[in-house]
């Protein structure tokens, strides 16, 4: 048998009531960051996109209503926008942003039941989730895996709306993978190519399940073939991991909720340093010193951001913002939080090291550790083996609503508006219907 076939196989299970619970939750969080994100410039630029695109029968972010396959694209460019999407740790994928906009959109399409949408929600996460255990390190160096291992993710749930044959099911995957793209260029430089990427996994994936229920067909070796997914953007893939213990719990269970505006590599300093911040008086800081791992240290050492996106991934900025200021909200990333006097000068006295004892932890776990030195030469450090939000420390539910109704209320929701959709997202787990999520986006 195939990886393909034997993924096929994982896929099909059955989906619990608690499956789906879990799901309506990933999908109000994604409704959250969505709302927020479709405010800011690349969320302004792609709505102003999809107003030149023909009218369907699928609602969106800005009350747009557009094609399937659009729908999926714009839905799917808007929620990473602020770094507070879902995460899957050992797969290092964002699965919500891509899937949930991918089963959202072929849900209306067929007019589905709030049970199908969900199961499409956990089957595709788990596609998603389980290739991006099986790429690699060397694939996350220069790919997006968000988005190259999304469009598995947007296939499979798509598939499971269309309800599609084991043989169609592999047609989907190897079209799906066959169209995997998303180059890391786009986080050195000021770009909103990285919106593009999580809405073209969506569309791309929902397009490859739709040309198989038409008999279109695409390559059952997509995974494991000589020309296929791992010999040409794999070099160090894991092939077991995508088919590894079969059986067990679907993986959306694994998933991490996000608490902070920032890159989740970010996210453990950000703990520390909260932890930190009642027992050190800012003003007798003298140095700053963050360990964090290999990835953390490649992907967020930005001792000088100058735009909101990079002091999203400013390891240095985090830390400064979070002593100074507290939790951090939307606005500690903004222009005006890049440029305050007193960050930029706490952000100086901030240095970076790699602790290879929390690589070797990851990426199972996003641990790290502040050390803060005082005007006297007193050193005070805070250690997290695991970032808030993570299994090991999972935010409360009371704590989840919270952060869907800040995203929301950012975006202009009212507190009644709020109350419908957490309503109509949570009533999913209980056959509520999926036309009460869709008619409350705006």
């Amino acid at each position: 048998m195939g990886h393909g076939q034997a993924l096929v196989d994982i896929l099909t299970r059955s989906v619990s009531p608690l499956d789906r619970e879990r799901a309506a939750l990933h999908v109000l969080d994604w409704v959250g960051c969505a709302a927020a994100g479709a405010l800011t410039p690349p969320g302004v630029a792609i709505r102003a996109w999809a107003r030149t695109q023909n009218a369907g029968p699928c609602r969106t972010v800005g009350a747009l209503s557009l094609d399937a396959r659009d729908a999926a694209l714009v839905n799917g460019a808007v929620g990473n926008i602020l770094e507070m999407d879902d995460f899957h740790r050992a797969a290092i994928v964002h699965p919500g942003p891509v899937v949930v906009p991918a089963a959202l959109a072929q849900a209306q399409a067929r007019d589905a039941s709030a049970d199908a949408l969900l199961d499409a929600v956990v089957r595709g996460m788990e596609a998603m989730i389980r290739v991006g255990q099986s790429v690699g390190p060397a694939h996350y160096r220069h790919f997006h895996t968000t988005a190259t291992c999304g469009v598995f993710g947007a296939a499979a749930a798509a598939a499971s709306l269309l309800q599609l044959g084991p043989s169609h099911w592999l047609d989907a995957l190897g079209n799906a993978g066959t169209q995997a793209a998303g180059l890391w260029q786009c986080r050195l430089e000021d770009t909103m190519s990285k919106q593009l990427h999580n809405g073209r996994a969506a569309q791309s994936g929902m397009l490859a399940a739709q040309l198989a229920v038409h008999g279109f067909t695409g390559a059952h070796q997509i995974f494991e073939g000589p020309l296929g997914f791992w010999a040409g953007l794999c070099p160090d893939a894991h092939p077991d991991r995508l088919i590894e213990e079969p059986d067990r719990p679907w993986q959306i269970h694994d998933c991490s909720f996000k608490p902070w505006p920032a890159c989740r590599h970010t996210h453990p300093l950000i703990d520390a340093a909260l932890a930190l911040r009642d027992k050190v008086p800012v003003a007798r800081i003298r140095n700053l010193r963050v360990s964090g791992y290999r990835d953390a240290i490649g992907f967020c050492n930005h001792p000088t951001p100058a735009t909101p996106v990079q002091a999203k991934f400013s390891l240095q900025h985090a830390a400064a913002v979070v002593l100074l200021r507290g939790r951090p909200t939307l606005d500690d990333f903004d222009m005006g939080a890049v440029r305050d006097p007193d960050v930029t000068q706490l952000r100086a006295r901030v240095s970076i090291a790699e602790d290879t004892t929390l690589t070797a932890r990851y990426p199972r776990h996003f641990g790290a550790a502040l050390e803060v030195e005082l005007d006297d030469g007193t050193c005070i450090t805070e250690h997290r083996a695991d970032a808030l939000g993570d299994t090991e420390c999972p935010l409360s539910h009371d704590a989840l609503l919270g952060k869907a109704r800040m995203l929301m209320e950012a975006s202009g929701y009212s507190d009644a508006h709020m109350s419908r959709m957490i309503d109509a997202c949570l009533a999913l787990a209980h056959g509520g219907p999926v036309k009460a999520v869709v008619a409350e986006l705006q």
